[in-house]
């Protein structure tokens, strides 16, 4: 059977605060769980204001006390920002509060803006060269593995404390240079079809090709992300998905919201012809529909891409309109695999 999983944003709807995002979040990984999702991931954005996921490993210790089955992730922690270290001993103490149910989501995008950039990496150079990711890759794989080697710069340090499992690894990505990486190191791959909705099937038939067994996986493991909307009807689907569309067209036009525009905003903001070819271009990244019409498109979607796992990231603003198209989803795919 397809498995589904989710990426949620912690997106701020109008009259929410930021704390009411995060615990919609994480009432919605326990709903997750309930509906029989695989993974539910968490992001990591900053100095944005539409979004209170700043800070995917807090957020994932949360979420782990009030679950118990579900697998658990970042999609993901952006490394270039952080220690390799550090970040080893985050997901190796994550590991051991939920053994075999932690994944260790990795990229390389800043994340936010260049101010919130220059904040986070205060005082160290700027690590967004490939060579340099690379490096930190690779220092993470020690740390949790038997430690530095003897010719490393940290020889014989290890990430502690040291548990008896491993989280799973996976790089995001939605190019060639991920698949790479990925490959290499023998983690896992999430395509962001989300960000990328074109030539994803050739990056994971790259990665698949060029992929390295590891002590993370001893054959090519992937997923695919795209935002989805279902709701019982066409029409209510289409109207939910209008504020993503409105959302996307407004950060490309440089013109963010501080909070996720409304039905009302979308309905009624005066569209030109460009902003409706801009919409219909990132249709591409969604999926939107009833329930059999997106279980069908998600099928096809994995069988495209070749993957068994599609991870579903929704930007419904109404916390009951989104928990009831998950549910829609998950039992029109059950349907469709009978």
């Amino acid at each position: 059977m397809l498995k589904l999983s989710i990426l949620d944003q912690s997106p701020i709807s109008r009259g929410q605060s930021a704390s009411d995002a995060l615990k919609e979040t994480v009432e919605l990984a326990k709903t997750a769980e309930q509906l029989g999702y695989h993974r539910f991931w968490v992001s990591e954005h900053h100095f944005a204001r539409t979004l209170a996921g700043s800070s995917p490993e807090v957020l994932i210790s949360y979420m782990a006390a009030v679950t118990e089955r579900i697998r658990l992730g970042s999609g993901g922690v952006m490394l270039p920002h952080y220690s390799p270290y550090k970040v080893a001993e985050n997901f190796r103490v994550l590991e051991g509060l939920a053994p075999n149910r932690i994944d260790l989501g990795l990229g390389r995008a800043p994340g936010g803006m260049p101010l919130a950039t220059r904040a986070l990496q205060d005082g160290k150079s700027p690590r967004f060269g490939g060579d340099d990711y690379g490096h930190q890759l690779d220092d993470l794989i020690e740390y949790l593995g038997e430690g530095a080697p003897a010719d490393h710069r940290f020889a014989g340090l290890v990430a502690t404390p040291e548990v008896e499992t491993m989280p799973e690894a996976w790089l995001l990505g939605s190019s060639g240079g991920s698949a790479l990486n990925a490959a290499e190191r023998g983690f896992g791959l999430a395509f962001a079809h989300f960000i990328n909705g074109e030539g994803g099937e050739a990056v994971l038939d790259y990665y698949r090709e060029q992929f390295v067994p590891s002590r993370f996986n001893e054959q090519p493991q992937t997923l695919v992300s795209i935002f989805v909307t279902s709701a019982e009807t066409a029409e209510e689907a289409e109207s939910l998905a209008s504020t993503l569309d409105l959302s996307l067209l407004l950060l490309e036009k440089g013109e963010p919201r501080e909070t996720t525009p409304t039905i009302e905003e979308a309905r009624n903001y005066p569209y030109s012809f460009e902003d409706q070819f801009r919409i219909a271009r990132n249709r591409k990244r969604m999926i939107v529909g009833t329930p059999d019409k997106v279980a069908q498109e998600l099928k096809t979607l994995a069988e495209s891409y070749g993957t068994d796992e599609v991870m579903i990231a929704s930007m419904i603003p109404d916390r009951k309109a989104k928990q009831n198209s998950l549910r829609l989803i998950m039992e029109a795919v059950k349907q469709l695999e009978i």
